[in-house]
């Protein structure tokens, strides 16, 4: 409701709504009884009073109606609308067909352009109406009295309502244009089923825009105005044409249209649509994240409400391969005897962060919960890259420096900490290079290159590199004793598949108004974190990490691909999160009551496969790239 009060020219208004009624009825007895039962109705109770408490209609001006707002993936597809109550999206009088406006204007105020607001002969008939009846039985409204009563009044039967009501549409008539009123008119009035607006219900009820509406699809919304779900030809396609039938016989009597339009838009089939107010996105792990990252931004109310177009960084092919990706594999990882109930994946192109796919879990409808971007989950050995990179970047470290995989035992708070490798007690391999160290997955030495570079400079690393979740210098660190999300690690092993260039990951790539004003670019900025020499070694060294050999060697793809299997103690949570030049993807696989899948639960043979099923898919069109060598970079 717009409430501002003004006064304005007071005697002017009450002698063109008073003179009106006058003229109406004529001046006869039967008009002074009926003005004389409003004034004992209350309805003028100080017509002074009146005016100057009733809102100031110049506030139309700056008014914007609440509107639909609109997630397109990066290649403008639509994926879903977000809104309130008012399931709106705004039109000019020029983007609505001719057509519509006449059949409107037929139906709800033929005298529409030779009336100031008041209509004296529909009031002459209502009022009579009224008188019989003893009350508010029949109105008399004009498009005008419609409008100023949507937006300004409540819906209450009232003498003292319709009067204000009649009140309002004169000072509208003075301040706006016939052609103002009615764009505001057909972008406020209710069509049914949710759709408020013209443009929302020739998408509904036809699937086309307002301006390619033809005349019988024109004389159908037309008719819904009076009675929307009594009309509707979702409902009763019998009372739609009923009601059509009507519309038309209006307009040729009008002579708006000839006999011969009004038979062939009679006899014209309706290509009727579907409701689209509350419509299912298409994919809802998608428009959940990035409702939920425009919220933070924008506020709840500017989402649902403001009529922004949001374009994605979504790939629409892109997602629907990863989710049968991830479908798949659950289904083959059942049979295979895996007590795994989630899959979460997350997919980023390293070239410009833009987040290509995301998968929060197997079934949406049966959880909702999105774990790509929620669910914090220890990554286990996946976690190794970044203590190995930190070590290379110091300068002091190469794939070929060697290290002891021999026992070690740290002093921590309540006792002394015996890192083991994944083998065991016995499982040790002495003397062994890191980058034989990293594709094997050896924990012990992880853990002593930790200690040696700086367990803070490793989480300084993960900071750089886009990783929010709460970490602690603690000596297991390297093996991934934290909680992180998959969107996360996908993000951080994107910049090391770019060489160490880094823009922010993103779910969003541009938000702009209805109008088309820009509202948030997220256009890549990249820049340059890493030490290209010591990040070049790195892909190097988890190359190896596919290689028969390593432990991730079921994630091959046939490509020059790097990565890095995660496993958690107990087998809790398994990993492998990979990448290619031109994408880098992050697989988990657990249960969300932390559960252990089973004894000898691995990353290489279960999060593997379900990333090179992806991958598979998803490089099928793309030209095989390879990763610079780090030959071309100087050493730190």
């Amino acid at each position: 409701m717009l409430q501002k009060p003004e006064p304005q020219n007071t005697k002017a208004i009450a002698k063109s709504f008073l003179s009106g009624v006058v003229k109406a009825t004529g001046g006869t007895v039967l008009g002074i009884t009926m003005i004389a039962s409003a004034v004992a109705a209350g309805g003028l109770v100080g017509l002074a009073f009146s005016f100057r408490n009733l809102p100031d209609v110049r506030v139309l001006r700056n008014y914007v109606p609440a509107e639909t707002s609109y997630v397109y993936d990066i290649k403008g597809r639509l994926l879903t609308s977000l809104h309130g109550e008012a399931n709106r999206e705004l039109a000019t009088l020029e983007q609505m067909s001719p057509h519509l406006k006449l059949a409107v204007v037929a139906i709800e105020d033929s005298n529409f352009y030779r009336h100031d607001g008041l209509n004296p002969y529909s009031i002459a008939r209502a009022a009579l109406a009224n008188y019989k009846q003893g009350g508010v039985s029949e109105g008399a409204s004009t498009l005008t009295m419609q409008l100023v009563k949507n937006l300004f009044l409540t819906r209450e039967r009232t003498f003292s309502r319709k009067l204000a009501e009649a009140i309002l549409a004169i000072r509208v008539e003075q301040v706006f244009s016939k052609e103002e009123i009615l764009e505001m008119y057909l972008n406020n009035i209710y069509w049914g089923h949710n759709n408020y607006g013209v443009q929302t219900a020739a998408e509904s009820y036809f699937n086309k825009s307002a301006d390619e509406l033809n005349l019988a699809e024109a004389a159908v919304l037309a008719g819904l105005i009076q009675a929307p779900e009594q009309y509707s030809p979702f409902l009763n396609y019998g009372n739609t044409k009923a009601r059509q039938a009507q519309v038309l016989a209006r307009m040729r009597t009008l002579n708006w249209i000839t006999p011969e339009e009004e038979q062939q838009a009679l006899q014209a089939k309706l290509l009727v649509g579907k409701p689209t107010a509350w419509r299912k996105s298409k994919s809802p792990f998608i428009t959940e994240a990035v409702t939920r990252e425009l919220e933070e931004r924008f506020g709840q109310e500017k989402v649902r409400q403001g009529g922004i177009r949001v374009q994605t960084t979504i790939d629409m092919e892109f997602q629907k391969m990863a989710e049968e990706s991830v479908q798949d594999s659950h289904n083959m990882l059942r049979r295979w005897g895996l007590r795994a109930d989630q899959i979460a994946l997350a997919a980023v192109d390293p070239r410009t962060h833009f987040v290509k796919a995301l998968v929060g879990g197997v079934d949406y409808k049966s959880s909702q919960f999105n774990r790509a971007v929620q669910s914090r989950r220890q990554p286990g050995s996946s976690f190794k890259p970044f203590v190995y990179y930190a070590a290379l970047a110091s300068g002091k470290y190469s794939p070929g420096t060697t290290i002891n995989d021999a026992p070690v035992s740290y002093p921590v708070p309540g006792g002394i900490y015996k890192p083991q490798n994944y083998g065991g007690k016995e499982d040790f391999a002495g003397i062994i290079s890191l980058s034989k160290a990293l594709s094997q997955s050896r924990n012990i030495p992880a853990v002593k290159l930790g200690k040696q570079v700086g367990l803070e400079k490793v989480i300084e690393i993960c900071r750089q590199l886009g990783i929010k979740s709460p970490m602690q210098p603690v000596i297991s660190l390297p093996l991934g004793s934290i909680g992180v999300t998959p969107l996360e690690m996908a993000g951080a092993f994107a910049t090391f598949a770019n060489n160490g260039w880094q823009s922010d990951t993103t779910v969003i790539l541009q938000v702009t108004d209805s109008k088309g004003n820009i509202l948030l670019d997220n256009t890549p900025q990249p820049k340059k974190i890493l030490d290209p020499w010591a990040t070049a070694n790195l892909t190097t060294m988890l190359k190896g990490v596919l290689e028969p050999g390593g432990t991730g060697n079921k994630a091959n793809i046939g490509r020059p691909a790097a990565g890095k299997t995660g496993t958690t103690s107990s087998e809790r949570d398994v990993w492998f999160v990979g990448y290619v030049p031109q994408l880098a993807t992050a697989v988990w696989v657990g249960n969300d009551n932390y559960q252990s899948m089973g004894k000898g639960i691995t990353g290489g043979d279960y999060a593997a496969p379900v990333w090179r099923s992806f991958m598979l898919k998803a490089l099928q069109n793309e030209p095989v790239k390879y990763f610079p060598a780090a030959s071309k970079f100087p050493r730190p």
